[in-house]
């Protein structure tokens, strides 16, 4: 079946290419993976890569069961979730911002963190409402008018998102993972990232706290 011609989809092939361009573009989901993978090693990372696409599909199945319609025409809806995601990425910024210095700490075993950095991936994704209505936005005008299966059609354009995020998220977790090298050994300069990945995640935080619906 030409790519064009998916069962209730128009321009498949142009939806991939926008799904690539906007992969990789950098945004938190990029920030977060490099951050852990060059601070913890290669696992870690492919384990928040794993978090943030999972996040994804947390969207995906809510935009194909209709929640992502409810928070785009439910205020009380938007902001309850809007501040719960900001109050979580500012908390995971805050302690990091407040870690001991390196020096004063064992050093992390690769590996160690692979479940703290997939439940945080996950739930960094996965509480952000504006990446609900960007499914929203998004996938529905490349579902076709005659379509026989909506839902299905959504599940097939989100999960497609997922799979072209994934293997970029994967690229990054292996990018990231070659600098763990050079800060072996540096104390203050993981301590330094540390502070700086902290002060990024709050920054991030408080501009979802003031963002808009739009």
């Amino acid at each position: 079946m030409p790519i064009s011609d998916m069962p209730g989809i128009d321009h498949f092939g142009a939806f991939l290419m926008g799904c690539a361009v906007l992969n990789l573009t950098p945004g938190l989901d990029t920030f977060y993976i490099l951050a852990r993978s060059s601070r913890e090693g290669r696992v870690v990372g492919i384990a928040a890569a794993l978090g943030i696409n999972a996040g994804c599909l947390v969207h995906t199945v809510a935009a194909v069961l209709g929640v992502s319609t409810i928070l785009a025409t439910s205020a009380a809806a938007f902001a309850a979730l809007k501040y719960i995601g900001a109050a979580y990425l500012c908390w995971l910024g805050i302690r990091m911002l407040l870690k001991r210095p390196v020096a004063e700490t064992a050093t992390v075993t690769e590996g160690r963190g692979f479940m703290p950095a997939f439940m945080q991936g996950l739930f960094t994704n996965a509480l952000n409402p504006k990446v609900a209505l960007f499914y929203l936005a998004f996938l529905p005008p490349f579902v076709s008018l005659h379509a026989a299966n909506v839902p299905f059609a959504l599940l097939v354009l989100g999960l497609s998102f997922i799979a072209t995020g994934l293997c970029w998220s994967m690229v990054l977790a292996l990018v990231g993972a070659r600098f763990r090298n050079l800060l072996e050994g540096r104390p203050a300069t993981q301590t330094w990232m540390d502070r700086a990945c902290g002060a990024v995640l709050v920054g991030f935080g408080s501009l979802l706290a003031i963002q808009q619906r739009r």
